[in-house]
């Protein structure tokens, strides 16, 4: 058992929350999505060109590097993170070039050495998994795949090997935090996938109410939220923790509640 196979085994779904690394008191802001009830933490590796993300998560980005963020501080936050969670599963997500620009063993080390247990590249197709995939699985760090509502049949194979942790299925075809998909095509495509693998689906891309989160929560094994919570920590700033985890609260009982009534 893994980290993040554990929390995904626990009889309810699992809630997945986003944010990224350098935007305000990132620690701070880390352990109020742990207090809040967050089984899994996705912490965004800031990039200058975010072509999945929408304003909530371009705009953190900006304001992460106007602070000078570097992949190296977003590794000392890893690790930090997990010398204060030890148990609490973290999945880096981000975009290739910071990823492999100094080679993609160096980063899968320094991801190990951190404490990281997954890492979602949103721009490395699986048809290109020899750029990062076998440095991650030698590292014991789990390469996490993204789905669409227009991964067909064909296609879904090929994103499915060599991925585990658990798959992202984005609910809708678009950018980050802009538009939520219905519940009924999330189900069919939940559905389909599940039938195609054993890896958790967690669904994620629009989620950003408790009460469209429980109503995931039905239908897969985890829910994702990030935009909602982004815009907490660019509003409310230094006071962004209480607000993060008093919104992370509100979805954790949404989702495990919803697992267990569905049950």
């Amino acid at each position: 058992m893994t980290r993040l196979s554990d929390a995904f085994a626990k009889p309810h779904a699992a809630l997945v929350c986003f944010i990224t690394a350098g935007d305000g008191d990132t620690a701070a802001n880390l352990d109020a999505l742990v207090e809040g009830g967050a089984d899994v933490i996705e912490l965004g590796m800031p990039f200058t060109d975010p072509m999945a993300d929408g304003p909530a998560i371009q705009e953190a980005n900006l304001r992460s590097f106007g602070k000078g963020t570097t992949t190296a501080d977003v590794f000392a936050i890893a690790s930090a993170f997990r010398s204060r969670h030890p148990d609490v599963p973290l999945v880096l997500m981000g975009y290739a070039n910071p990823m492999i620009r100094r080679g993609p063993e160096w980063f899968a080390s320094s991801a190990k050495d951190a404490g990281v247990d997954g890492v979602i590249c949103v721009d490395i197709p699986p048809e290109e998994d020899d750029a990062l995939g076998p440095a991650l699985r030698a590292n014991g760090i789990a390469p996490i795949r993204l789905a669409t509502p227009t991964t067909d049949a064909k296609r879904l194979p090929q994103v499915l090997e060599n991925s585990s942790g658990f798959l992202y299925y984005v609910a809708v075809a678009g950018i980050t935090g802009m538009q939520q998909a219905a519940i009924e095509s999330i189900e069919a495509n939940v559905s389909r996938i599940k039938r195609s693998t054993e890896i958790p689906v967690a669904v994620g891309f629009g989620v950003r109410t408790p009460e469209q989160a429980a109503e995931i929560a039905q239908v897969a094994d985890g829910v994702v939220v990030g935009s909602a919570l982004v815009e907490l920590v660019g509003k409310h700033g230094v006071d962004a923790p209480a607000r993060l985890r008093e919104l992370t609260a509100s979805l954790a009982k949404a989702v495990h509640s919803a697992a267990k009534a569905a049950a």
